[in-house]
């Protein structure tokens, strides 16, 4: 290597290295579990980032709704913008933690956690969460709007006001539960608060498969369809291990081991590895009714 001097070798090797550095994922790539911070609270909030040739394709989970792909999506100056709707987000990543501005106030986030659980290799006794003659084991989160009652040994929402949680966080778990859902009633079931799986029997044309009864809100299909049966009682059993759901509706597979990407709409938060509670919903209509709610969780 004669007639090469030092510095232009430590040149070449940087600026290699600078190339590599560019090919290589984006640090917004992936999935991350977002808070949003206004005057009046936080709120949780998703975003999942992928490169797709030059233009990054970028998902978003507001504070209700569904899974959404923003637009405008770009990075330039590792400053990472869009659009969604109306509102403009400008994101930065340091250190692995994403901090910046959505329309709502600052953003912070974290990489959602991948959640990798093994299948259990026995699970407890199922062990009852609602006792059919009070609301023992469960809060509402505007007691002044609560409309929840127990009454028949049936949990009922008599008018739409609050929504309803346990007071009890699980992880991993296998619930039963029993629902009737009125024609034209909006409800839904969130795994640990954060993965709703609907509970609807809106117009037929409304909602399609990703928001129809016993899909993961947005997120998962029903794999097949079960005939409706509003105003009748129902089940689903869901097995929920790290972010790998199974639903059973009335004795039927809808959905196999899928993976859930992350919260839905209208999630209580959005630390992803922590347990929560089973949070039904009952802010969108009146008239549901649950009951014979019971939980299996890993046998230690």
């Amino acid at each position: 290597m004669q007639g090469v001097s030092h510095s232009f070798v430590i040149l070449t090797i940087a600026s290699a290295l600078q190339l590599v550095a560019a090919d290589g994922p984006s640090p917004f790539s992936g999935r991350w579990d977002l808070t949003i911070i206004t005057p009046k609270g936080a709120y949780p909030s998703w975003m999942e980032f992928a490169d797709e040739g030059a233009t990054p394709a970028v998902r978003l989970v507001g504070r209700t709704g569904s899974v959404h792909a923003v637009s405008g999506a770009k990075v330039e100056d590792a400053t990472l913008t869009f659009q969604d709707g109306p509102g403009h987000w400008q994101l930065m990543v340091k250190d692995h933690k994403l901090s910046g501005q959505a329309p709502d106030g600052p953003v912070t986030g974290l990489p959602a956690p991948a959640l990798n659980h093994s299948t259990p290799a026995a699970w407890s006794s199922p062990e009852p969460l609602f006792d059919g003659r009070d609301l023992t084991g469960w809060t509402p989160d505007n007691p002044s709007a609560n409309h929840w009652v127990a009454e028949n040994g049936e949990l009922q929402n008599v008018a739409a006001g609050a929504n309803i949680r346990t007071t009890a966080k699980f992880g991993d778990f296998k619930l039963h539960i029993e629902y009737n859902c009125p024609l034209g009633g909006n409800s839904g079931v969130y795994l640990r608060g954060r993965y709703e799986v609907q509970v609807e029997y809106e117009p037929a044309d409304k909602n399609d498969a990703f928001h129809a009864m016993g899909s993961i809100y947005g997120f998962i299909a029903p794999a097949t369809v079960v005939d409706p049966r509003p105003g009748q009682w129902e089940g689903y059993d869901v097995t929920l291990v790290g972010r790998n759901v199974t639903v059973v509706r009335d004795g039927v597979l809808i959905i196999d081991k899928a993976e859930i990407p992350g919260i839905t709409g209208g999630a209580l938060d959005s630390q992803e590895a922590e347990p929560g509670p089973i949070y039904l919903q009952g802010d969108h209509t009146g008239g549901l009714k649950y009951r014979n709610i019971t939980i299996s969780v890993p046998r230690r």
